[in-house]
């Protein structure tokens, strides 16, 4: 276990509220925040983009253990590291729209799969698919960072505030924050291999063989910012617990290719090339009911052997409400597959901590789990990731 040199529950001191404090606050931060989390590490000891633990978590200096779901093992569905080689290369979309592309996935989105996305809309019914972060810290928040918001213009002696102008702070992959992975965010040493080892970031590539040469400013390439500015096409709902007839999936529940063509048969959908793929486990639902949970170690999501599956039917951005892949993965050495082989190798931009629970309540009044699915994505230069503000429009 590590232990942050800097306390982190002094964090709420730090200066705020004044024409000059925020600027200042911020270089505080920046200055502290190396200090405030542990080189992290995944059971394969290898770099894991930033996560810390929350304070609650650091204090108690105890963690949930979870085993993968006994059905992961199954032969059948079982994937190994040498699965992943393979299918690194063999759902590669390198190339695939040229050798400059920075969109991946997203090029599946045409102008036809627009129109066909604005013909799903038939009763002019919008509900959000964003999740704001969680302000306080707690289990499953501020992972990567503090979240934070305050007002600019505050008198320093009566303590009135005199405008109504505020600064909201936001990490952009905490676990509470429905956001977008972009292409950069993961990387790997070839195109055949699958684990980032290299620890010099000048020597590691990342989707289409760009290299991530990240800076202190973001990604070079693959970042938010050559994403594309914003897109509208067809969404279909999975909806696993109604499927279940259960309230939500239990942690560790896998969701495999045969649940997802078993949700096709029942709502009456296919999944087609351009599509938004939303899958509902009912994470909020039950964090609403039970409250928060350390969902990274065990969380209910896709296993590894649907990765083939979502090559196949071209699906253009997957949203999960908790973290897309199952936790623990049951691939022994790797956590993340969905993540290593979409981002990297497919070029499939995904959205982690989708907001479901409204669409999936007006789906199951409609009958109709396919609708409209829009976003714009936060231009931010050398961003690793963007808030996902989705909307869906029955």
């Amino acid at each position: 276990m590590c232990v942050s040199p800097f306390p982190t529950h002094l964090l709420p001191l730090l200066p705020r509220g004044t024409r000059v404090f925020p600027w200042l606050r911020a270089a505080i931060l920046a200055t502290l925040l190396p200090l405030m989390s542990c080189a992290p590490e995944t059971d394969g000891g290898e770099p894991t983009g930033g996560e810390t633990a929350s304070s609650q978590t650091q204090a108690s200096g105890e963690l949930p253990e979870y085993t993968a779901h006994p059905s992961t093992q199954d032969p059948s569905v079982y994937v190994t590291m040498d699965t992943l080689e393979v299918w690194a290369k063999e759902l590669s979309n390198w190339g695939r729209w040229g050798p400059d592309d920075e969109r991946g996935t997203l090029n599946l989105i045409t102008p036809e799969k627009i129109r066909q996305a604005a013909g799903s809309v038939q009763d002019g019914i919008t509900v959000t698919l964003q999740h704001f972060v969680v302000m306080e810290d707690v289990l499953d928040s501020w992972t990567r960072g503090e979240a934070d918001h305050w007002m600019v213009n505050v008198d320093p002696e009566t303590g009135w505030v005199t405008s109504a102008l505020d600064v909201v702070t936001i990490p952009l992959h905490d676990r509470t924050l429905s956001h977008m992975d972009a292409l950069c965010h993961w990387a790997t040493d070839s195109e055949e291999g699958i684990r980032a080892t290299d620890r010099i970031p000048d020597r590691r590539i990342m989707y289409n063989g760009h290299p991530q040469n990240l800076t202190v400013d973001g990604c070079v390439a693959g970042a938010t910012d050559r994403m594309g500015p914003g897109y509208v096409t067809r969404g279909i709902l999975v909806d696993m617990p109604l499927l279940r007839g259960v309230e939500w999936l239990e942690p560790t529940t896998p969701v495999y290719s045969s649940d997802l063509e078993e949700w096709e048969e029942f709502a009456g959908v296919q999944v087609e090339p351009g599509d938004v793929l939303l899958i509902r486990t009912g994470r909020w639902a039950k964090r609403e009911a039970e409250g928060p949970w350390a969902h990274h170690l065990g969380g209910s999501g896709l296993h590894a052997s649907t990765l083939p599956w979502l090559h196949e039917r071209g699906v253009a951005l997957l949203v999960g409400d908790a973290l897309n892949d199952v936790k623990p993965s049951g691939v022994d050495g790797f956590d993340w597959p969905i993540h290593q082989i979409g981002l990297v190798n497919m070029g499939l931009p995904m959205v982690d901590n989708g907001y479901m629970e409204d669409a999936a309540r007006v789906a199951q009044e409609l009958g109709r789990w396919e609708f409209m699915v829009s976003w714009q994505i936060l231009e931010i230069p050398g961003g690793t990731g963007t808030p996902f503000n989705g909307l869906a429009t029955f």
